[in-house]
């Protein structure tokens, strides 16, 4: 299956985020990809809770979503909406991702299960539990007949969550993110690659990249790792963009039978 990525740099309005995604969907699916996947964040991105609440929608009656289920409809494509920044029933915010089929229906919603708080070195905070709800349990999806794990961002630094996706039969592991710059620079691509190597699997990572409207810098530097750890694909950059890679679930098979750790694990006592 031919994947395509969409780095891009996600405005603090609905409207604008669409109109930047469009064409890069409309690139990704001229290109010959079957599931075209965007990143984190791919609604709208606003740190200020004041002014990001009133706009948050319910998955169901966001614009980007209904955007981009019409963009997988007219296109013939998969669509996996890396996550949007959505109103739960509750009147809380979830940080959703959402599977869109080609008939432009929703086949699997995952919400990010871990959060970033944190102080950086550099003086930027983050507090995603005090705006998101987290989710509270895995999702494995099918497209095509190749099977996705959902994850999002945060989620690549607990190790747990990809072991049970795979063991659950995930060939695949999307990882969308909208990484800051200084944890980027460090960790982006040797994580992407250990959670590939530990796997046997693919990773598909579109990035957020640049500086946004509401202040935030994203590392970008979208990439595709195959399940022996390698590098397929790379965009080397922060701008807006199109990766394209080819997957082949028999790559899965043979790294698996190669290194067979997930057959080989065994329980142990505690120290």
């Amino acid at each position: 299956m031919k994947v395509g990525l969409i780095q891009t740099r996600t405005p603090a309005r609905h409207e604008a985020a669409l109109a930047e995604l469009q064409p890069l969907v409309r690139e990704a699916a001229a290109g010959g990809a079957r599931l075209i996947a965007t990143p984190e964040g791919s609604n709208i991105l606003q740190r200020d809770k004041a002014r990001l609440f009133p706009q948050l929608k319910p998955l169901e009656q966001d614009p980007v979503i209904l955007g981009l289920q019409a963009l997988a409809r007219e296109l013939g494509v998969w669509i996996l909406c890396g996550s949007a920044l959505v109103l739960r029933e509750d009147g809380k915010a979830a940080n959703r991702q959402a599977l869109i089929r080609p008939d432009a229906t929703i086949a699997a919603i995952y919400d990010k299960l871990h959060m970033f708080d944190v102080d950086l070195p550099t003086g930027e905070t983050a507090r995603e539990s005090e705006t998101y709800e987290p989710g509270d349990r895995a999702v494995l999806s099918e497209v095509e007949g190749l099977r996705l794990g959902h994850s999002i961002c945060y989620d690549l630094r607990f190790p747990a969550l990809y072991r049970a996706l795979a063991l659950a039969g995930a060939q695949v592991m999307a990882i969308p993110a909208a990484f800051t710059r200084p944890t980027g620079e460090a960790h982006w691509e040797v994580l992407m690659r250990a959670r590939a190597i530990e796997t046997g699997s693919y990773v598909i990572a579109p990035a957020q990249g640049g500086f946004h409207e509401d202040g935030r810098g994203t590392w970008g530097r979208s990439l595709v790792v195959g399940p022996w750890g390698e590098i397929i694909a790379k965009l080397d950059h922060d701008e807006p963009g199109v990766l394209l890679a080819e997957l082949d679930p028999a790559a899965v098979a043979r790294a698996r039978a190669a290194i067979p750790a997930l057959a080989n694990a065994r329980a142990f006592n505690g120290p």
